[in-house]
């Protein structure tokens, strides 16, 4: 029994140190980086509609910086989750149609966790970002 609690004071201590060497790296910003994936090339690295695709469209990105001021001053949460998730309505403009949704598809289908755990965390981290870079 003393070799185990042994042990498990070892895992800790090396627990503890591995943590502590990931915190002083410095903070990922899994939104900005899910954003620049997933995002930037249609609707720019700013979130202003002038992605490098954008000459390929047949629909104008939405400027993602003026959602909140263009839904009176509150972040549009849910129609943006529904957009992206791509399960909400029958079109969504120039991200297509319901039989081929963009994002929501392809994060679900990557997904290895129960109930798209992950691909709703890959959405909340880019909702945190677009709520972050609305115009004041």
């Amino acid at each position: 029994m003393k070799k185990a609690e042994v042990a498990l004071a070892a895992l800790s201590v090396a627990l503890l140190a591995w943590s502590g060497a990931g915190c002083a790296q410095g903070v990922v910003d899994f939104g900005s980086r899910e954003y620049g994936a997933s995002c930037a090339s249609c609707h720019g690295p700013a979130g202003k509609g002038d992605g490098v695709l954008v000459r390929h469209l047949v629909s104008k990105p939405t400027d993602l910086t003026t959602l909140t001021r263009r839904n009176g001053g509150v972040f549009p949460s849910q129609r943006v989750w529904e957009t992206i998730d791509g399960r909400g309505s029958v079109e969504i403009g120039a991200h297509g149609s319901r039989e081929m949704p963009i994002w929501g598809l392809i994060y679900r289908s990557e997904d290895t966790q129960p109930q798209d755990l992950h691909a709703r965390n890959r959405i909340a981290s880019l909702l945190d970002y677009l709520a972050r870079i609305q115009q004041k």
